[in-house]
């Protein structure tokens, strides 16, 4: 019998080689050395559920609070969602919950809406609880928030390279712009901010359909956009930013055919880490949990 020879297309190479490329990207990892300045690994899970969204492309709320609640249950090694969200939160806590409105691909509200179910389910008191975006600097829950939940979809962005959990909190400071220099390098200095640091429990980047590509500051295509109908949940922004860089990254070269790195570089990932000591960007110390659907999973 003979053995089957394997054939190693164009685009398989690409898509391996992109791993490796990466590392170069981002100051992803090329060693096995630790290079980021948390002691330990950081915990991500990427959870994905292939019927998400009906045919007309809706969410489906039930199977969108399954992964939410799996993931969180995951994240925190519990047996049950009810005591995983307990450990997050406790009913004297004011909980803002800092969303994205971007109106070509914001937070779905759908999600919104889980968030603050699961908050009264622990106990709190629905007035205080709040959604918001652009208005966080204003809003009485957030100016007197104990804890915050971080949520916001991933897409290029012209400024940043990507539109990132770390970038979500770019609305904290009063003047955004002063933190637009060089790829916004200087995110990370926000969540250093006193209204803000210390205070985020959980960080959900929304993959449900995330835009890998884009043309100067207020493009959106939705050809550039895909179904990978997946939630990456971490207590680490850093780390769930890195992973979903390398997600969009290989969907980019895929897409292409080629290596098509993200442009600017998404400098802000890897200095969160390494400069302002926010979490871990290095895949070494990442530790990865997948949960549901695997096709075209991409990392």
């Amino acid at each position: 019998m003979k053995k089957s020879k394997q054939v190693i297309t164009r685009r398989d190479f690409i898509r391996t080689s992109s791993y490796v490329a990466m590392g170069s990207l981002m100051g992803l990892p090329l060693t096995n050395q630790a290079v980021g300045s948390q002691s330990a690994k950081s915990r991500v899970v990427l959870v994905r559920d292939k019927k998400l969204a009906d045919s007309s492309g809706a969410l489906r709320a039930g199977r969108l609070s399954d992964m939410l609640d799996q993931a969180i249950m995951v994240l925190l090694e519990t047996s049950d969602s009810g005591s995983a969200w307990q450990r997050l939160f406790v009913p004297e806590d004011v909980v803002g919950i800092k969303s994205n409105v971007w109106w070509h691909l914001p937070t779905p509200a759908a999600l919104n809406e889980i968030l603050q179910q699961r908050l009264l389910e622990v106990g709190l008191e629905a007035q205080h609880i709040a959604v918001d975006d652009r208005g966080v600097l204003r809003n009485p829950i957030f100016k007197n928030s104990t804890a915050l939940i971080n949520v916001r979809p991933m897409r290029t962005h012209a400024w940043s390279g990507l539109g990132t959990l770390l970038k979500n909190y770019i609305m904290f400071v009063p003047s955004p712009s002063m933190y637009h220099g060089n790829a916004c390098e200087k995110l990370g200095a926000i969540w250093q901010k006193p209204h803000v640091t210390g205070k985020t429990r959980l960080n959900i980047l929304v993959m449900i359909t995330p835009l890998f590509h884009g043309v100067g500051p207020h493009h959106f295509s939705r050809k550039y956009t895909w179904p990978y109908n997946g939630l990456i949940v971490s207590a680490d922004p850093v780390a769930a930013d890195a992973t979903g860089a390398r997600i969009i990254q290989v969907k980019r070269n895929d897409y292409f055919g080629k290596e098509r790195l993200i442009s600017p570089r998404p400098l802000h990932i890897e200095a969160a880490d390494t400069r302002f000591g926010l979490g871990n960007s290095h895949s070494e110390r990442i530790e990865l949990i997948k949960l549901g659907w695997d096709e075209d999973i991409l990392i």
